[in-house]
């Protein structure tokens, strides 16, 4: 039995493997955030299989049927709306779970592909050999003490923000830095990476705010921030 972790483009369909196509076409089934998403991966390239939403809300109801379908003897591909699976998504919690209830008996394979962490620390230019990723920026509870960690860290930081809380999150990185007698950090921001409206900006934290309190129709779409 299989489960290949499949990564699926961040935005722009063509950004996906001959690997990764063939995988999909060749699995008896694809586990999947959003089945209309995925979908409409499948069909640009042709593809009709099975799918099975697998989610952060029906992880714990879908478990016991993908072992049933595994220890049946299908081979599965896990996907995520975009991106590399089990990176900030419920997709890790699912290999956790197989690998305990199956030991060695189950083999899971990497198809490594896109992810909206490295794509912005390729084009950050600065030296990022060494950073910390600290996942979705929280939204209520641990948001203060999270930012803190940023501005205190001895590396460069990358989290992921929404489009809700981004502006409110920046502000917040300004006051820590004036409350804890911090220079003002120099953040990279990538925004709809690999979409029609892709944007990346660099430079000090007011400056960012300055520029999308100008443009408040910029601030939609996934957001990934480098906190230098």
């Amino acid at each position: 039995m299989k489960l290949f972790i499949v990564a699926t483009p961040i935005g722009n369909l063509e950004d996906i493997t001959y690997r990764a196509i063939r995988t999909l076409k060749e699995a008896d089934m694809i586990l999947c955030e959003d089945t209309r998403v995925t979908s409409k991966l499948l069909n640009k390239y042709g593809i009709s299989k099975p799918l099975l939403s697998y989610h952060q809300r029906s992880k714990l109801a879908r478990t016991d049927k993908i072992i049933e379908y595994l220890e049946g003897g299908k081979n599965l591909a896990l996907v995520t709306d975009a991106g590399t699976p089990g990176i900030s998504d419920p997709g890790n919690e699912l290999i956790g779970q197989l690998l305990e209830h199956f030991g060695k008996e189950i083999e899971i394979i990497p198809i490594p592909g896109p992810s909206a962490l490295v794509t912005l620390v390729s084009v950050s230019g600065v030296n990022l050999s060494k950073f910390v990723f600290l996942g979705f920026a929280p939204n209520k509870k641990g948001r203060e003490s999270f930012f803190k960690k940023i501005i205190k860290s001895e590396w460069s930081v990358v989290y992921y923000d929404s489009p809700y809380r981004f502006i409110k999150n920046l502000e917040l990185i300004g006051q820590l830095c004036i409350m804890e007698k911090s220079e003002e950090p120099q953040v990279v921001v990538g925004r709809e990476l690999t979409k029609i409206y892709e944007e990346v900006r660099k430079g000090k934290v007011s400056e960012i705010l300055e520029y999308y309190k100008k443009y408040p129709d910029k601030v939609k779409g996934e957001f990934v921030v480098v906190v230098i």
